[in-house]
């Protein structure tokens, strides 16, 4: 496994995470997901950690804090070889304080999930989405607070855009508190919106990128394609409407070329796709999922291997989008300069 820096922190992170997500099985989206029990997720855990895959995330929302539960009875006896991210923000509840992230909501989640997951210290905590209610200054002393109170070692943010990320850095910066480390985004071959402004940003100030769905919401695991309906099987048919939406012609460009490079490489279609993103720059891990041992052992086949230039190549053309204004047509990977418009 390959370990890396957390944006500008000492926290050495792998560069395949395991996304808690399938733990639970509580409501209609998660149920949807997966249903993993205690002790299926237990053997889950033992394959990461054999694989070198030690930092294992979750939410106090997935499956109603059921996710935390199972996460934290997988990984009891070895807290010490794991790194455990969570995240809040997202409501858990019809109450005033049951979502955002004001300081009374921040400490209480905090308590929660240190109960559920059975620890007392989170490796990495991060909002799950910007809460604009709440000053942002409230916000990172809040956060700064749990962290020298021991709760919390690092704190990150999640789906935030580029100026709210920036405010809250700011903040931080001209109070001296901690400042987020990471930034939990949604990036794929099929959703590379993340590069036009946050990826510019994160490379400025110091945040690592922990990329969630990377295989486009399930759409990128080998099993859809031109011409074809939805798998019986395939979660879809449930939750596309809950995933960041995915024009069909484009996605079908993408596997077309994710088809060739399988032949080529002799790898699956999710670890090419998988490989394409960890070469991508920022990028400090990328979370895969797993509703069982197949799905996980195929996932971690994506480490260990590298597309050549060519092949990286014909996947950036292929899932290649137009940045809308102003990052277009001043806009370039990978150095991100902006070039300077003509004169007028």
């Amino acid at each position: 496994m390959e370990y890396r820096r957390l944006g500008a922190s000492g926290l050495h992170v792998p560069a395949l995470s395991f996304g808690a997500g399938t733990f639970g099985g509580r409501g209609e989206l998660f149920g949807a997901w997966g249903d993993t029990d205690a002790h299926q997720a237990r053997r889950l855990v033992d394959i990461s950690l054999d694989a070198g895959v030690t930092m294992f995330d979750t939410a106090d929302v997935y499956s109603d804090g059921a996710s935390e539960e199972v996460l934290g009875a997988a990984v009891k006896g070895r807290r010490d070889r794991v790194l455990l991210s969570t995240k809040a923000t997202l409501p858990t509840g019809p109450g005033p304080r049951d979502a955002g992230s004001g300081r009374a909501r921040l400490i209480g989640a905090v308590e929660g999930s240190l109960r559920r997951l059975g620890t007392d210290y989170i490796d990495l905590f991060q909002l799950h989405a910007f809460d604009a209610g709440t000053p942002v200054e409230e916000v990172v002393a809040a956060l700064d607070d749990l962290v020298r109170a021991g709760k919390i070692r690092y704190v990150g943010a999640s789906n935030f855009a580029g100026w709210q990320l920036m405010k809250s850095l700011a903040a931080a910066d001209r109070n001296g508190l901690t400042r987020y480390v990471a930034h939990q985004v949604y990036y794929s071959l099929v959703g590379r919106d993340y590069e036009w402004e946050l990826m510019p940003l994160g490379r400025d100030q110091g945040v690592g990128a922990v990329v969630w769905s990377p295989l486009g919401w399930g759409r990128l695991t080998g099993k859809i394609r031109r011409g074809q309906p939805l798998p019986e099987g395939s979660r879809l048919h449930r939750t596309a409407e809950a995933g960041p939406p995915v024009d069909d012609a484009k996605l079908y460009d993408v596997v077309d070329v994710l088809d060739e490079l399988a032949v080529e490489t002799g790898r699956t279609v999710p670890q090419i796709a998988l490989n394409w993103l960890l070469r991508r720059p920022t990028v400090a891990t990328v979370i895969v999922g797993a509703r069982n041992e197949e799905q996980l052992r195929q996932n971690l086949g994506a480490i260990g291997w590298e597309l050549d230039a060519d092949q990286i190549a014909r996947l950036d053309k292929a899932s290649a989008t137009t940045p809308p204004y102003p990052y277009y047509p001043y806009y370039r990977l990978p150095d991100f300069t902006r070039l300077n418009p003509p004169a007028v």
